[in-house]
């Protein structure tokens, strides 16, 4: 038996057991799941929570819980114009909310309200993963509640981009005047699919206003599409089409758990929290400190400070800095390390160390520009290194 064959066995042992020991799925997943059956998508439910070690109690949760998601759709993806929304005053005969009205219970008016980060979410998913053509592509199991509604339902268009008429007047002396109207329309990045078809990006769309909807102490912030992406990539991915029709119900709790635990990174307010991107970016530092005093020095000298680079690193799990496929295993190891994120500063230290040499020789300018825009390399690479810094 090949080394591969057995590893993948060891998955399937792990994940056959009735009890599941996870101390032992975390250690096997630390080192990368193999891109083979369904085995990282089940992983990563298991790793965040979504499933329990409690193999019996999988199918009463999947259902449960989709069945829950599916409601979110219909009661919280409706327009104040349908049918169900439009209530009459029994008394006047009359529509008691109207698309003017500002009152706190007026559907018009939160509508109105909930566009507003409807529109950055639009604009964010339409340029999710550019490197790859999958979220531009349709998705295999359209949602049909949204997709056959003629449009009603459809996200994108509360917030599509508009189609803009200007006119050039011309005259000459005293002769007829000449209008000539020019269409203008603002250009999209990921186009919408037609009636009965979604693309992925729009799947998408829906996870994060569902989440914005149901979280609105924290709303939806920029930077949330790239966490959610690859959770999405990997549940669409499965190759069994009995989970993979459910990738969206999966993928919304998969992230909504993932949330509840980077969540501060998102909120301003909690920055200086233990938990928050200050405190992060700080422990990374000074475990640079204690790994490489020379680099650490030469860095603060140059006062190109953890913010300029580190930032986006952590917050966005290094989503933004590699390969889809990269990320995914990374995130492999991220999510199998039980402190968490301790293994994730681990792996941006590492970062920097291998880039030493580079560093060392830089000035200001060029660093800020290695380190924003990290160069292209073996994955494997940066992974070992987090790995030997202990």
């Amino acid at each position: 038996m090949s080394v591969f064959k057995a590893r993948v066995k060891e998955f399937e042992d792990a994940l056959g057991e009735n009890e599941i020991d996870l101390q032992q799925l975390r250690q096997l997943c630390f080192n990368g799941i193999p891109d083979v059956k369904s085995l990282r998508p089940h992983c990563w439910k298991l790793l965040l929570g979504y499933l329990s070690a409690n193999r019996e109690s999988w199918t009463e949760t999947l259902i449960k819980k989709r069945a829950l998601y599916r409601q979110f759709i219909e009661e919280l993806v409706v327009p104040p114009g349908l049918k169900e929304n439009h209530k009459l005053d029994a008394i006047n005969g009359c529509l008691n909310d109207h698309p003017l009205s500002e009152g706190a219970d007026s559907a018009w008016n939160t509508f109105f309200n909930d566009n507003e980060f409807l529109l950055q979410i639009d604009k964010d998913v339409r340029r999710l993963c550019p490197d790859i053509s999958f979220f531009q592509q349709p998705t295999e199991y359209p949602c049909d509640i949204v997709v056959n509604s003629n449009g009603e339902r459809r996200l994108h268009q509360r917030v599509v981009p508009s189609v803009l008429k200007s006119a050039n007047v011309e005259r000459k002396g005293l002769g007829i005047t000449k209008i000539n109207l020019i269409t203008k329309r603002s250009e999209e990045t990921y186009e919408a699919m037609e009636e009965g078809q979604e693309a992925h990006w729009e799947v998408v769309q829906r996870i994060l206003f569902l989440y914005a909807k149901l979280n609105p102490g924290q709303s939806y912030v920029q930077g949330m599409n790239e966490i959610v992406g690859p959770i999405y990539y990997v549940m669409a991915s499965d190759p069994d089409p009995q989970y993979r029709e459910h990738a969206e119900a999966d993928c919304f709790f998969c992230f909504t758990a993932l949330m509840a635990e980077v969540r501060d990174f998102f909120i301003k307010t909690l920055d200086d929290s233990e938990g928050g991107i200050k405190n992060m970016m700080k422990r990374l530092s000074q475990m640079l400190q204690e790994r490489d005093l020379q680099i650490y020095e030469h860095l603060k000298s140059q006062e190109l400070h953890p913010q300029y680079y580190s930032f986006r690193w952590i917050s966005l799990i290094l989503s933004q800095e590699f390969p889809l496929p990269d990320v995914v295993r990374i995130w492999d190891s991220v999510f199998s390390d039980e402190q968490r994120f301790q293994f994730l500063l681990k792996i941006c230290c590492a970062m920097i160390l291998i880039q030493r040499d580079q560093i060392l020789q830089n000035d200001f300018a060029s660093n800020v520009k290695l380190l924003q825009n990290y160069p292209p390399m073996d994955i494997n690479v940066v992974l070992s290194k987090a790995v030997s810094l202990g």
